[in-house]
């Protein structure tokens, strides 16, 4: 069984991956502040999601909506909340409730109910498209030649602002092997923000997890999703 790591490691752990942002964004010539990281919170206990705020965590991600909710419980608002995972329409009513970023936005259906719902509540909610950019047939995403039309489709509905792309590529042991998809990514991204589509605004590009975020950095990525490298392996 994987021992879980103590909430003091896990506010080293953070300060390590601020320190290993900063680091990457200015040696690509980035400024560090234009990357948010978000903390991958699926599986961790509230005490250690506390640990990392305390030390300058703002942002957390969550795969599972019952499970956010409760920790949603405690936490509130202290932090703001993304939805990382794979959404459900049915579930879609819960999390506009406190998520500010939905990122994981994959078909025209879940947005049509994601705008019901906010607009039912009388907010925007702000999402990102999540691109499947190596086409698994395991991995969730709009193929990269469909992002646009379903950007577009999406644009035309009350209640949700597209604000860019998020994707899981293909696990590689090596971080190198994943930048051509990074480097894929950056390129739609950019496709993508010289369309000009009314009502979208290309603000954020999420790629990168634990293992390969310092490439993701160094390819255009400015919101990278870490969890093992703050809270330790999962259960």
């Amino acid at each position: 069984m994987i021992e879980q790591i103590h909430a003091e490691q896990v506010a080293a752990n953070f300060i390590k991956v601020v320190n290993k942002v900063c680091e990457t964004a200015r040696r690509v010539g980035r400024d560090p502040k234009e990357i948010t990281i978000v903390g991958a919170t699926k599986s961790v206990d509230v005490e250690r999601i506390k640990a990392a705020i305390a030390v300058g965590l703002t942002d957390i991600g969550e795969n599972y909506v019952q499970e956010a909710l409760r920790k949603y419980e405690s936490i509130g608002d202290a932090v703001r909340w993304h939805f990382i995972g794979h959404l459900q329409s049915n579930k879609a009513k819960y999390v506009v409730r406190f998520c500010k970023l939905i990122q994981s936005l994959d078909r025209l259906s879940l947005a049509e109910e994601l705008s019901k719902r906010a607009f039912q509540l009388g907010r925007t909610i702000d999402v990102l498209v999540q691109v499947n950019i190596g086409g698994e047939e395991t991995k969730f995403g709009v193929p990269p030649s469909e992002a646009i039309e379903l950007i577009r489709a999406v644009a035309k509905l009350e209640g949700i602002k597209v604000r860019g792309l998020m994707c899981i590529p293909p696990y590689k042991s090596d971080p190198e092997d994943v930048r051509p998809y990074f480097r894929k990514m950056m390129e739609l991204f950019e496709r993508i923000e010289r369309a000009k589509i009314y009502g979208v605004s290309m603000d954020y590009l999420s790629m990168g997890m634990s293992h390969d975020y310092e490439v993701a950095i160094e390819e255009g990525a400015n919101m990278v999703r870490i969890g093992t490298a703050i809270f330790g392996p999962r259960k």
